[in-house]
């Protein structure tokens, strides 16, 4: 009985604690995300946004919520009901199975994996599977329409994303996230981290998440004037809450991405006190709160791009400047010797 316990209860139950302690403040942080978004957007327009459930308006999201939780699911005539129920799960599924190799500070990872990187990549790569599935399922040419808008945006994005996470690759010599923040870590404390020599890579990656992501000025797979809102036009209560609830937790995970490879994760940006004193997990928090601020930002000033305007950026511009972005760090990194020598990052 003790063995049974020690060998195979006992780790499983901290492996699912782990899960927990992850999973339960992702979800608050994509409900109240909502409401953040709701009310920054509303300064920016001086309005004043959710502010009459409960105080300030902090209730919102759970109002929210609890309306599409008790709403009917109507599925279209037509439509192949298990795929169209399955379609939002994956989405938002995969959004979160992706925190579990986010290292959120020295050693706080779920699955320290040497393939991290590759892993996160292809998590969010599937996401486009979800959208796919929703058009098809719906038995609407709106709908199908959409979601193959969106295959193709998220597809041609996803290739200078690649590309610039191969430019870091070659800075650290590592596909583990955590070497890629350690390799961020000097006595220059955030003039270490990679946004200011790959400050072009940066900019390009914070543009393509907000493509892959579907939001503004890129969110044409819900265009409301030409689609009817696009591949989720079918959908209602809590399968659409669930396409809802992806698209901010990939928000959230895009924001953390772009934080662990450009802004030096959990790392605090002066080496002294008093920044010494805040725990890693609390600036790595600060910086996707930081990120995500601009996820906001932007959807509150720019109009959305046509469809031609969108995949001219990503393969006519983002592409072109990836494929010599990642010829210039390789040359810097051999003919300078900027190559991390074999033992430098400690695991």
């Amino acid at each position: 009985m003790v063995e049974f316990w020690d060998v195979y209860l006992w780790p499983t139950l901290w492996i699912v604690l782990q899960i927990v302690a992850i999973v339960a403040p992702l979800l608050l942080a994509v409900a109240y995300l909502t409401y953040f978004e709701r009310k920054v957007i509303g300064a920016m327009h001086l309005r004043l946004g959710p502010n009459v459930v409960g105080p300030f308006g902090l209730l919102q999201p759970i109002a929210d919520g609890m309306k599409l939780f008790f709403k009917e699911t109507v599925v279209p005539t037509g439509a192949n009901r298990a795929v169209f129920v399955i379609a939002p799960m994956i989405t938002f599924i995969l959004a979160l199975v992706a925190w579990a190799v986010i290292p959120f500070g020295p050693g706080l990872v779920l699955a320290d994996i040497n393939v991290g990187l590759l892993y996160l990549f292809g998590i969010s790569s599937l996401g486009v599977y979800g959208i796919i599935m929703a058009g098809w399922a719906s038995n609407s040419k709106y709908a199908f329409l959409g979601s193959l808008r969106s295959a193709a945006q998220m597809v041609s994005y996803e290739v200078s994303m690649g590309l610039i996470i191969v430019t870091v690759v070659l800075c650290v010599g590592s596909l583990n996230l955590s070497d890629i923040v350690r390799a961020q870590e000097g006595s220059l404390g955030m003039f270490n981290w990679f946004v200011f020599p790959l400050l072009p890579m940066a900019v390009i990656f914070f543009v393509s998440t907000l493509a892959e992501t579907n939001r503004h000025p890129f969110d044409l797979p819900e265009a409301e004037a030409e689609l009817v809102s696009g591949y989720n036009v079918e959908y209602s209560a809590m399968t659409f809450a669930l396409f809802f609830l992806g698209e901010y937790a990939n928000m959230i995970l895009m924001s953390a991405m772009t934080t662990i490879l450009f802004l030096g994760g959990w790392l605090p940006p002066f080496n002294f006190a008093p920044f010494t004193w805040v725990p890693g997990p609390v600036w790595f928090a600060l910086k996707i709160a930081a990120c995500l601020f601009v996820f906001v930002w932007v959807r509150a000033t720019f109009p959305r791009y046509r469809y031609d305007q969108l995949m001219r950026l990503g393969w006519k511009v983002f592409l072109p400047i990836s494929l010599v972005a990642v010829v210039v760090v390789a040359g810097a990194v051999a003919v300078f010797g900027w190559a991390p020598a074999e033992g430098v990052i400690h695991r």
